[in-house]
């Protein structure tokens, strides 16, 4: 039984302690209680208090048995005998939440419906909304009409109810709500707050994949017929939506949006005008000009005696203090008052905000007064903080002293996994960017390992302290500190402490005898990956291995960077059958694609036949090309394959045939896979093949060809093409395709086909064969480290004008496109309003030549953009190779 609400009263201490009316609260006494919905004389109060326990127990998880349910449900239906108002509501909430099946809800359709037409508003609203949450779409047509009507009705309450039930509506029925358009306008226009912003809610969600009509709805309600605050917010979302989306950026048509967007700065809600400030500091390519009154509203409210509006105001300066800090250095004065604001939140985030605005004069003071409060804030702050002082320590390197040993201090106290690693995070930043930062920063780390327990931090650090701890001036010191994670630690820690050891061994000879002896030490530890290792690293280090022929093998070994996609080698390592002949790493393919064929544009179809086995559990396309490709003696000569494109559409969605290709390219040849559904039911086709017209492909003879026999209706099937081409040759150009085949009718009773049949053709797009088509998307996990192992006399550096750009993020896109190259390190993301931008991309070039490009771009003029190419490789002719294909893309 539940436990009465008990109110303590300590007369000492003037404290009142509450217990919760559910405490102890049990299913099966819950469900006996439930018994007094069949009471003939219905007690209100007492059905009331018993349906709360049930709405309680199942928003706590608890499951009620299908027998269980199907009781209460019938039991709640007796419940609409009452005309007690209060009952009723809870009555509504119950058949809710217990989202009766459909051979159930017919039961209480009738009494919900009855309520719907009734004289009571709230019988109405709630009726409604129940009713929408469980029903089907057959019963849905026969209440349509009493639906529209609510829209439109005179009491908000009922207006809003139908406007929410068709927001939920429209995720099972759309093409139903998708009527209530004209409703759905006039209740726009309504002059209750909470219908206006419901109905525009909705308006919106029925045209959102209409860009033309979302434009027309924004172009139509900005002047000025929105007069609820809430819908004025989300009429400032949808217009930022429509500048971001339209390509005319801020000439013409956009103008008015925008100029709509400022006049919200001088709303009357404050809620208003904070979404339009928020909205213009979002905007893309936003101008100092177009952001000076957004944050002189938005100082205005640095100094409100409200904390919600301060934390907004101060919340959307420090975002735009990371793209304008000039924009923001007028609102500091108002910021330093609110560091000591009792809402450490504020605090935090005005701190912050100074630091990225302030100057390297201020840094010690802020620090300082950060100190005092960093404990009294939660992780999501920390971590804010913590992104804030990375920035100013590349921003000001003279002051990394302070910088770190402040993070390294605060890396010490408690917090959560997420908070640690951000510092752990910026302090390897910081040793990366600052060389001068390098000793103490390591020190840092070993401190930190010694008493960490996040596993995944440990590992990272160990792994970093392996790549730079050996070039310190005293590499011998983080010996002790790298050994007690063996000692101490957990199985992955340990194995990771042991390839950090072996790192230090390999490039630190003075210390080799030591760390032999510590590796051996290794060769009995409890876990078989710890001991696998110190076996494998002993036998490198003393040569006895086959990977370490040399020092420079050994070194490629410990720190070269694994380019093979684990997916595949997980997959390869499976199918490997066991032999004579051992496994052979090189046969993993690098490249990984999410499917080896399109999807089909019609849903609900699943393809069968041939091409169903590509899409089955095979992890990588590479292996399933491969293997479908060997099964076909026409290119078993061709070697191995190097790469299989994404799939391309030859033909336009919805059309009789849908056809894609997929580009597979070895060293001397190119084979052109046509996938082909065919979408008539009525058709068989056969002897299906696709001419292929070279002409404008002089580089390229066609050497083989095989048809598909049968192609019935929704069943995939593939028809090839092969090409020669010269070895060693950048060999491009464009190919037109027509798809022939004989077309047989298919009588729709029977499923069978016509004897006679009757050629036909199919125009098909266009195909090119480009340079990226040579080249293997395949990162690299540090940029850095892969560039330096490279010989610096394959590096080929050249500068180019790329001509008039939209932006600078068009001409970066313009170039990982014609090159086709994977970008590392998130480097093709371009901040907005950027005028110079540094890409890192890597790839393999045909013939497993590794390639790494390093792009930089700067605006030469109002949208001129100049780039500097810079190609490293294991081939000096593929650098130049590179240059060529920008040059002449």
């Amino acid at each position: 039984m539940a436990q009465p609400l008990v109110v303590k009263k300590d007369d000492d201490l003037d404290e009142e302690e509450y217990y919760s009316p559910f405490l102890g609260i049990e299913k099966g006494a819950v469900l006996q209680e439930a018994r007094v919905f069949h009471d003939p004389q219905l007690d209100a109060r007492r059905c009331c208090q018993v349906i709360t326990k049930l709405l309680y127990l199942l928003n706590q998880g608890d499951t009620f048995t299908k027998v269980e349910a199907t009781e209460v449900f019938f039991a709640t239906t007796k419940l609409f005998q009452s005309k007690d108002a209060g009952l009723r509501r809870m009555v509504y909430l119950m058949i809710k939440e217990l989202s009766p099946s459909a051979d159930e809800v017919i039961i209480v359709t009738s009494s919900l419906m009855k309520d719907m037409n009734s004289k009571t508003d709230m019988y109405r609203a709630n009726a409604i909304r129940v009713l929408c949450r469980i029903i089907d779409s057959t019963l849905l047509t026969q209440i349509e009409r009493y639906l529209k009507q609510a829209i439109v009705d005179k009491n908000p309450v009922v207006a809003s109810a139908a406007l929410v039930s068709g927001i939920y509506l429209l995720q099972t029925s759309p093409e139903v709500v998708k009527r209530w358009s004209n409703e759905v306008q006039e209740a726009v226009q309504s002059r209750a707050a909470l219908v206006q912003f419901h109905a525009l809610a909705l308006l919106h969600q029925i045209r959102q994949n209409d860009r033309l009509a979302v434009s027309k709805l924004v172009t139509s309600l900005t002047r000025g017929s929105v007069r609820s605050p809430l819908a004025q917010c989300l009429l400032i979302r949808y217009t930022s939506q429509v500048i971001r989306e339209s390509s005319m950026n801020s000439q013409g048509g956009d103008r008015p949006f925008f100029d709509f967007l400022e006049s919200c700065l001088r709303n009357k809600a404050e809620m208003v005008i904070l979404e339009a400030a928020r909205a213009i500091t979002e905007l893309n390519g936003v101008t100092s000009r177009e952001l000076t009154p957004a944050i002189t509203v938005l100082q205005l409210f640095l100094s409100s005696s409200k904390p919600v509006l301060r934390f907004a105001a101060v919340r959307t300066l420090n975002k735009v203090a990371s793209t304008h800090p000039l924009a923001v250095t007028n609102c500091n004065i108002d910021m330093e008052s609110l560091i000591s604001d009792q809402n450490r939140s504020i605090a935090t985030l005005a701190i912050t905000t100074l630091l990225k605005t302030g100057n390297e004069s201020s840094v010690d003071r802020l620090m300082k007064q950060m100190t005092n409060f960093m404990s009294d804030i939660a992780d999501e702050f920390k971590i804010v903080v913590v992104e804030a002082i990375r920035s100013l320590c590349l921003k000001f390197p003279l002051k990394y002293r302070s910088l770190m040993n402040f993070l390294s201090n605060i890396l010490r106290e408690e917090g959560g996994f997420e908070y640690k690693k951000a510092i752990v995070d910026s302090i390897i930043i910081l040793i990366r960017d600052i060389p001068d930062a390098k000793e103490s920063g390591l020190f840092h780390l070993c401190e930190f390992i010694e008493d960490c327990e996040f596993t995944y931090l440990s590992t990272q650090i160990l792994h970093f302290l392996g790549n730079e701890g050996p070039k310190t001036s005293d590499p011998s010191k983080y010996i002790r500190y790298i050994y007690n994670r063996v000692i101490l630690e957990n199985a992955t820690v340990r194995a990771s402490a042991v390839s950090t050891l072996a790192k230090f061994g390999a490039l630190v000879d003075s210390l080799k005898p030591r760390i032999f002896v510590l590796l051996r030490r290794c060769l009995f530890d409890g876990d078989d990956e710890v001991r696998d290792r110190a076996t494998l690293y002993i036998k490198l280090l003393g040569g006895e291995a086959t990977v370490g022929e040399t020092e420079k093998d050994v070194n490629e070994f410990l720190f070269g960077s694994f380019d093979i996609p684990l997916v595949n080698l997980e997959t390869s390592l499976r199918n490997y059958e066991p032999s004579e002949a051992p496994f052979d790493i090189s046969s993993v393919s690098l490249e990984t694609k999410s499917q080896p064929l399109a999807e089909k544009k019609t849903t609900g179809k699943k393809p069968t036949g041939p091409a169903s086995a590509l899409s089955g559990p095979v992890p990588t396309v590479d292996a399933s090309y491969e293997k479908l490709l060997s099964y076909i003696p026409e290119f078993a000569g061709f070697g191995k394959l190097f790469k299989s494109s994404a799939p391309v559409e030859l033909t336009e969605a919805e059309t009789e045939y849908s056809v894609n290709v997929v580009k597979h390219i070895y060293d001397g040849h190119v084979v052109f896979q046509y996938n082909c559904t065919n979408t008539i039911p009525e058709q068989l086709l056969e002897e299906v093949v696709v001419f292929v017209d070279a002409s404008e492909a002089d580089e390229f003879s066609e050497v083989a060809t095989k048809s598909l026999r049968s192609l019935p209706y929704d069943s995939p099937g593939q028809t090839f093409v092969a090409f020669e081409k010269p070895e060693g040759v950048l060999a491009t150009g464009k190919f037109s395709n027509i798809l022939k085949f004989i077309v047989k009718e298919v009588d729709p009773s029977t499923g069978e086909a016509d004897d006679d049949g009757v050629e036909d053709e199919y125009q098909l797009e266009d195909l090119e064969i480009t340079s990226a088509d040579y080249m293997l998307k395949v990162g690299v996990s540090n940029f850095r480290n892969a560039w330096e192992s490279m010989d610096p006399e394959s590096e080929r550096v050249d500068e180019y004008g790329l001509g008039a750009r939209e932006s600078l993020a068009e001409a970066v896109s313009a170039v990982i496109s014609i090159l086709g190259m994977q970008p590392c390190e998130g480097t093709d993301v371009v901040p907005s309003n950027s005028r110079s931008h540094t890409c890192l991309l890597s790839g393999v070039f045909i013939g497993n030549v590794k390639v790494l490009v390093r792009l930089s771009f700067g605006l030469s003029g109002p949208k001129e953009v100049a780039m500097k190419l810079a190609v490293r490789s294991d081939d000096p002719e593929i650098s130049d190779k590179i240059h060529e294909i920008v040059a002449n893309g």
